[in-house]
């Protein structure tokens, strides 16, 4: 994405790296996210003791390295591969995953609504990075419908697309609060009215969550709610097990629930 990157990194920097060329006495690797090109030494290669620096980097790997030191005026970078931790190392895959991936749907939202890669950035680019990263503003546009993206500037045009980019190519991680209704109706057509009470609650819609039925045992029912967080699957359980709750009791039934710990 044409987003104003800076132009080199910073002592300390995690980087993705691709080991270009081996010597004896360490390795160059390119620096992926900047174009430029580092000296991993063979002293910070590993902590403990080489035999061939071939068993630990080989030319065309992908790698997560540490900027030591840089020196502009010579435009020399050293890196160490030895001072990555593995967690270190996992977050900032992912987090190079989902930058490549916005990068590629940022392009397919430019595309969609007849712009250039930069003059989308000109016109939505700078506030979403701004406010939320490209990749976070897709995933808030999935989840949240293009009034994410609007309500910080976007123009609804551009929003809506990102929804639409979005959905389907974003995975949003989903949580569950479970819990258990207890419903009963003597009425001659009382399985009539508890099957309207469940279908009249699935039918409220509600973004970026879901409710979900199953039978138990009657007159015990379980009901699932999930969302993007806690905090938003226990408000769509609360409304839902009420919502039941009440249509049967307005039908001549009885009705309670409880959340599952």
């Amino acid at each position: 994405m044409a987003e104003r990157k800076p132009e080199w990194p910073e002592n300390g920097d995690l980087v993705i790296a691709t080991i270009e060329s081996v010597t004896d006495y360490g390795a160059y690797a390119k620096l992926d996210e900047f174009s430029k090109r580092g000296l991993l030494h063979v002293s910070e290669i590993s902590s403990s003791w080489i035999r061939n620096i071939r068993d630990f980097v080989r030319e065309g790997q992908k790698v997560v390295l540490k900027v030591l030191r840089v020196d502009f005026e010579k435009g020399h970078i050293d890196l160490s591969l030895r001072r990555v931790t593995k967690r270190e190392r996992i977050e900032k895959i992912m987090s190079w995953k989902k930058e490549r991936k916005g990068d590629t749907l940022f392009r397919e939202v430019a595309s969609k609504v007849g712009l250039t890669v930069d003059e989308l950035y000109q016109q939505a680019g700078e506030k979403i990075d701004e406010k939320f990263g490209v990749y976070e503003a897709f995933e808030k546009a999935v989840k949240e419908g293009p009034e994410a993206l609007t309500k910080i500037g976007v123009e609804e045009k551009i929003a809506t697309a990102f929804a639409e980019v979005g959905e389907g190519r974003i995975h949003v991680k989903m949580v569950k609060v479970k819990g258990i209704l207890e419903i009963k109706c003597m009425k001659p057509n009382g399985v009539k009215i508890i099957k309207e009470a469940f279908a009249a609650t699935k039918a409220e819609k509600v973004r970026a969550a879901s409710v979900t039925f199953y039978v138990i045992a009657a007159p015990k029912y379980s009901i699932e709610a999930c969302a993007e967080n806690y905090k938003k699957a226990e408000e769509v359980f609360q409304k839902a097990a009420q919502s039941v709750v009440s249509n049967i009791t307005k039908a001549g039934g009885q009705g309670t629930f409880r959340r599952e710990k």
